[in-house]
Formats: C-alpha cells, structure tokens, sequence
C-alpha cells in the first residue's frame, strides 16, 4: 500500500531551470516533479507534487494534510521568511512534515537565515539542490516507518 504525501513547492518554484541556475540548478520543475514521483514509488509513497505562487493557496493544502493526516513535504520559497499565516497552517499538521531548500538559506542574505517553517516542523532539509528533496522524501518514510 503507497501513502500519500503532499509535495508543496511555494513562489518562483516553478520557474526551476531557468531562474538563477547557479543558486537553484538547472533542473527545470517538470524534472523536480518527476524525480519526487519515481522516489516516492521506490519509497512506498504516492507523490502529490503541487507549486503555487498564492500564498493562501499553500495554507490550503497544509489545511487539506492537516485534516487528512497527509504527511508534507514543503519548500515554502519566500514564505519562509514570513508567512505567519503559513506556519500557522503548518503548526495544524496531523502528520510528519519536513521543510526543504534547494539552497542553503544560511549561505546567502541574512534576510533568509530565518524560517518561520521550522520551529513547528519534524525537520528541515537544505543545501543540497533537488537532492534535498530526495533527502526529505528518505526522511519522511523513515518518520512513516516508526
């Protein structure tokens, strides 16, 4: 049986590929999509990748994982930074979330060494490009697992 985990991807997320690809790669969002359904399969997960520049868009989805029990994998972009109405959202959570950074948010302006995510998530995975999606998804079924 595969369990389903929400993938949230926040502002400028699905420009991947062509924005700033010395900070975020030069994987395009279709391969990020792609790369986090294949592991997710290898993983016992069904991978439901979704990417919104709407902030209240992203605290909908974080209310749908919180009433259903759906475990999340979130890269809340910007909102990170600020969203007091996203980490309220994310404090709701019924189920493992990890928060990930293609980037390493302590590398670069002071501005982004703060996350309003973290303090009510299970973990937090940055640094490593899209790989840090492949790191979370490996974190969230060992969480799923125990």
């Amino acid at each position: 049986m595969t369990r389903r985990v929400l993938v949230l991807n926040g502002p400028n997320l699905g420009r991947l590929g062509s924005r700033e690809p010395d900070v975020y790669g030069s994987t395009s969002y279709a391969g990020l999509v792609e790369a986090c359904r294949t592991l997710g399969k290898e993983l016992g997960l069904d991978a439901d990748v979704r990417e919104t520049n709407d902030e209240g868009e992203l605290i909908r989805w974080l209310h749908e994982a919180a009433d259903g029990a759906i475990p999340v994998v979130i890269n809340p972009g910007a909102f990170t930074h600020y969203s007091y109405g996203m980490r309220d959202a994310a404090a709701q959570r019924t189920a493992p979330l990890i928060e990930v950074h293609i980037s390493n948010p302590y590398a670069r302006e002071e501005f982004r060494h703060t996350s309003v995510i973290a303090p009510v998530a299970t973990g937090t995975v940055a640094g490593f490009g899209i790989g840090s999606y492949r790191l979370a998804l490996r974190a969230l079924a060992d969480e799923l697992a125990d």
